[in-house]
């Protein structure tokens, strides 16, 4: 078997871990991410608005032009020891009262008919690839009927941007560590838990055509795999059936077929021994008819349950009156039954539609096997009766000992017999119950056999139509 190009499911659930893994600390990772930028986003606007709301003081205590003169010099004191931040003030007219050097304000800052407010900053880079963050608003002053000026203020966020960017690279080494020791722990889980499964396979590799009766254990299997290991036990079970019949077939044809054949055998070679008369002749002549015309009928007997294995047995279909086939049955062996001194009886009456001659057969075989196991003075009756919706019930029943119970479900098997020891002894191969059987199958109905203080009883239920073949 080509086993290349498949996944095992160890491969596939490794897989499965680390690829959630992953997924999972990715989308963590984003969403711890963005509420870090988010929240280095809110501090940045606090200090922003808190320097808005410095500048509008300083601005508001002038109430004079003479006294817009000193705000530059208090907004750089202001600005003592925050190297990051930076503030520009333009003047109504667009004159530059105070500007911080090195911020680069962008002009969407700078427009006084659209400043930012302190609610919405806009993030540039400055030289050097200085990225600050800004906003700008309309703050009036202390002078009367004054213009109010536009303050735009600005920080750096260079240590935020290096923060993330460490962030991000801790982050996917920290995705990419666990998507491994992810992998490696779900690869040890996946072979843990496959574990009961290799072992379903080894015990199954262990078991052989000569090996059928070892079974595979459920309890110590999960509940999981419980099912398929009860369902592999009962397929042994069928297996280790089908395989004993099989052997059992094989060696009762070869004990069938070799009777006649080393009778045959063996009074050739007598016959050719020495010259014989024609009348001697003649009679060896004779025996051999007979143990041909067994062989034929046990390869006939055989052909005809091939065929119905095989679903190849299609029955004609015509009115059959089963009670009229059950006498002209009986009127066949009464004298092998008054010969044995016993009683043939028959009753009722029943139309079915079906093959005549399969019908026949059936009964023939039923009542031949009847004869044979009633001993001396015993009774055999034969009823036919109506069985409802099912159809027509047959039943055959024969005084004598009562077959043990744990042989009735092998009755109808190929060369069975209760007494092995009458194997040989008893005529016919052991092939007419099953072709019964195979007979009342093909026409739709069953065979069932029951044994009791005494009485044996086969039965055949017939269907009254037979469904035509698909």
């Amino acid at each position: 078997m080509r086993l290349q190009g498949r996944r095992s499911i160890t491969a596939q659930l490794t897989l499965l871990f680390a690829a959630a893994s992953t997924a999972v600390l990715l989308l963590l990772g984003l969403l711890i991410g963005n509420a870090v930028e988010r929240h280095f986003e809110e501090l940045d606007r606090d200090v922003l608005a808190g320097k808005l709301q410095l500048t509008a003081h300083v601005l508001e205590k002038a109430r004079s032009p003479r006294d817009l003169e000193g705000v530059p010099r208090q907004l750089a004191d202001s600005l003592v020891g925050q190297p990051g931040l930076a503030i520009a003030v333009l003047a109504p007219d667009g004159r530059t009262l105070f500007a911080t050097p090195g911020a680069d304000f962008p002009p969407v800052l700078l427009d006084r008919h659209a400043p930012t407010g302190p609610a919405r900053s806009v993030v540039w880079t400055a030289g050097e690839d200085r990225p600050f963050r800004g906003v700008s608003d309309l703050v009036p002053t202390g002078i009367p009927e004054a213009p109010p000026p536009l303050v735009a203020v600005a920080t750096d966020i260079s240590h935020h941007r290096h923060f993330m960017a460490a962030f991000r690279t801790t982050l996917w080494s920290v995705v990419v560590a666990a998507a491994l020791v992810t992998g490696l722990l779900g690869w040890a889980a996946a072979r843990r838990g496959l574990a009961p499964l290799r072992a379903i396979r080894r015990e199954a590799a262990g078991i052989t055509a000569n090996r059928l009766d070892r079974r595979l254990a459920v309890d110590k299997v999960p509940v999981e795999l419980a099912e398929l290991a009860a369902t592999l036990n009962e397929m042994l079970v069928r297996l280790e059936d089908s395989f004993q019949r099989l052997s059992d077939f094989a060696s009762d044809i070869a004990h069938e077929l070799r009777t006649p054949v080393s009778n045959l055998l063996t009074q050739t070679q007598v016959t050719l021994s020495k010259a014989r008369s024609a009348e001697e002749y003649q009679d060896i002549l004779a025996s051999n008819a007979e143990e041909f015309e067994r062989l034929s009928r046990i390869i006939g007997d055989m052909l005809f349950l091939a065929k119905a294995d095989n679903d190849l047995l299609v029955p004609s279909r015509e009115p059959v009156d089963l009670a009229a086939e059950v006498q002209g049955v009986l009127e066949f062996y009464e004298a092998l039954a008054e010969e044995k001194g016993i009683r043939l009886e028959s009753s009722g009456a029943g139309q079915v539609s079906g093959d005549r001659l399969m019908l026949r057969r059936a009964i023939s075989n039923l009542l031949s096997n009847a004869v044979r196991y009633t001993p001396p003075g015993g009774e055999v009756a034969i009823r036919v009766e109506e069985s409802g919706t099912d159809g027509v019930k047959l039943s055959v029943e024969n005084t004598g000992e009562t077959i043990p119970a744990e042989h009735l479900p092998r009755l109808f098997d190929r060369f069975y017999r209760v007494d092995a020891s009458r194997h040989h002894g008893s005529e016919g191969a052991g092939l007419g119950l099953a072709i019964t059987r195979s007979i009342v199958e093909a026409h739709g109905g069953r065979a069932a056999v029951s044994s009791q203080d005494g009485v044996t009883r086969f039965s055949l239920v017939i269907p009254t139509r037979v469904e035509a073949p698909q």
